[in-house]
């Protein structure tokens, strides 16, 4: 007992004394706390960055050694943000206001601006020649960093790394910074900017080498590219090519590039790497138009049919007035210019007392270019067909033609889902002759144009017109396919639904003429929705002599959706004297 308490005694006295000589330590340390004193133009960059601002926990010894060290750091950290800012003199201090509060002064001084910019090039483009001269006055003149503006680093950067890119964009896809300086003179605050590149060899184009393909045919991507071997490299042709790439329904992700290496530059080979998407997919859906009523969709599609890349695309869809099963195949396209289909469609329909069954065959060449700001889709297609048709009171006749049929239509919006400016224009022609399995002589002109038209904030004015005629003897023999009924949902609002044309037995048929007009506002009082109010006017008919303008005035809601502007409209047909609600997708073409 008496050796436990005299243990005891001593691991106190041990525990005593080391608090005794601990004790002097932790008195000459203190907790830091540090008052930021800055002016507004650079007190976030040094709150954001500066080291000593995030260490309230940090302690410092009394000991004057440590206390200059901290200073000393601390002004090299704020002079070396400053100088991103264009800050080459600041003033810094860092006092002691008690034992525990420190505040840092910093007193910024004049930005320094840019005194004289010198931009030169070497390699190919630094060579003679009136083009070489006009790539280089162009590319100066897009240098972003002008004399007299304030020196910042980020905005520095970002000039050389553009030039860079501008260079390496076209031709000379191996361009490198050869040299670049910022000369700063800190008693007059400015700074001499001075830039050279190196663009290289120009560079050509090679073969097309692909990577990634397991089960599509081995020359699938080069049917889609427009690339030639010998063309001058342009980045924005090998981005066109991707872009086409991804749109292709057989690949999941496409990367197009060349390797910038100049001793390839006389023929370097165009690197497409490509990961292939699953082939088969079945799908199902739903969905409720006001025109043709409630739908539901199978659908079956194959993008690689036969193992050739062929494109499947079928489907049996049904509607309450309307039920329609389809297969089309589209064969990969040729040099990227055009593509090949062939299908066939069968269809039944009953709509304002029409009942009409159709079957038709058909090929179809397709092309698609682009042009400044927009594109241009045509369509040549050639379709035998055969319908049955049976007015509500009237006889059942049945017709066959063989047609020619061209589309042409221009887009040139700034958006495909919920476009707000530009204009659509859409022309089409196309007929059939007796001579030529046709019951009738015939000739079908159609066209329709959208316009769209900013207006205040965000809100757009949408005018629509369009019109057609077929040329014939008589509508007798002529398929409903080339005649002409409108009414409702994007067409005549405030009537039913194909109900403007022709009256025969107890139906509404076909006519020989067709002309539409309208006039809608859209008010986007929210990101997400708004309310439009319209007038359209229209009517379709067999003689022109007593063709009659039907119209039709309302408002609706608009949601954006996903797929595009969501429509509900009520609206009020002048002729029928009724309201009528209308639903669909609101893009008007």
């Amino acid at each position: 007992m008496t050796a436990y308490r005299a243990r005891a005694f001593g691991e106190g006295l041990l525990l005593a004394l080391c608090l005794a000589l601990l004790a002097p330590v932790a008195a000459a340390q203190q907790p830091l706390r540090v008052e930021l004193d800055a002016p507004d133009s650079v007190r976030p960059l040094l709150e954001r960055h500066l080291r000593i601002l995030h260490r309230s926990d940090q302690i410092l010894s009394e000991a004057r050694a440590d206390r200059l060290a901290l200073a000393r750091r601390t002004r090299r950290e704020v002079a070396d943000l400053l100088a991103t800012e264009g800050y080459f003199s600041p003033e810094v201090r860092l006092d002691r206001e008690d034992a525990e509060d420190w505040k840092l002064t910093v007193v910024p001084g004049t930005p320094a601006k840019i005194a004289a910019v010198d931009v030169q090039f070497e390699g190919a483009l630094g060579g003679d020649g009136e083009a070489l001269a006009a790539r280089r006055a162009e590319l100066r003149k897009a240098w972003a960093l002008e004399a007299g503006q304030v020196f910042r680093q980020s905005a520095w950067d970002d000039a050389k790394r553009h030039l860079l890119d501008e260079v390496a964009a076209r031709d000379y896809a191996a361009a490198r910074i050869a040299d670049s300086r910022a000369e700063v003179d800190p008693e007059s605050a400015t700074v001499r900017l001075s830039v050279t590149v190196d663009s290289g060899p120009p560079f050509f184009l090679g073969p097309i080498e692909v990577s990634g393909l397991k089960n599509l045919p081995p020359d699938l991507v080069q049917r889609f590219s427009t690339l030639a071997p010998g063309r001058p490299f342009n980045q924005d042709e090998l981005l066109a090519l991707q872009s086409t790439l991804q749109n292709v329904p057989q690949l999941a992700s496409v990367v197009v590039d060349v390797e910038r290496d100049p001793a390839l530059a006389a023929a370097v080979p165009v690197r497409v790497q490509v990961t292939e998407a699953r082939s088969r997919q079945l799908g199902f859906g739903a969905g409720y138009s006001s025109n043709t009523g409630f739908r539901g969709e199978i659908s079956w599609r194959d993008v690689n049919l036969f193992g050739r890349g062929w494109e499947l695309a079928s489907a049996l869809r049904v509607e309450q007035l309307r039920q329609t099963v389809f297969a089309d195949v589209f064969l990969p396209p040729t040099g990227g210019t055009h593509r090949d289909s062939v299908g066939a469609a069968a269809e039944r329909s009953t709509v304002e007392g029409l009942t009409l069954s159709t079957q038709a065959v058909g090929v179809a060449r397709t092309n698609k270019r682009s042009i400044t700001g927009g594109s241009i889709d045509t369509r040549l297609a050639l379709r035998l067909q055969q319908e049955e048709r049976k007015p509500d009171g009237g006889e059942t006749t049945r017709r066959k033609a063989l047609t020619l049929n061209w589309s042409w239509t221009r887009r040139a919006i700034d958006d495909a889902l919920d476009p707000r400016r530009g204009d659509v224009l859409q022309l089409e022609i196309g007929g059939g002759a007796r001579a030529l399995l046709s019951d009738q002589n015939f000739l079908r002109l159609y066209g329709r144009y959208v316009r769209y038209v900013p207006m205040a904030t965000r809100d757009v004015l949408i005018l629509r017109a369009e019109g057609g005629a077929t040329l014939a003897k008589s509508r007798d023999g002529v398929p409903q396919d080339f005649l002409f009924r409108t009414g409702g949902t994007q067409t005549v609002r405030g009537y039913a639904y194909q109900s403007l044309g022709v009256r025969e037995a107890d139906a509404t048929v076909g006519g020989r003429y067709l002309a539409t007009a309208s006039a809608e506002y859209v008010r986007w009082f929210r990101p997400q929705w708004g309310a439009a109010a319209f007038v359209d006017m229209g009517n379709a008919a067999d003689d022109r002599d007593t063709f009659e303008l039907k119209q039709g005035y309302g408002v609706g809601a608009r949601w954006k959706s996903p797929a595009g502007p969501i429509a509900l409209d009520v609206a009020w047909g002048q002729a029928d004297q009724r309201l009528r609600l209308h639903f669909g997708i609101a893009v008007a073409f």
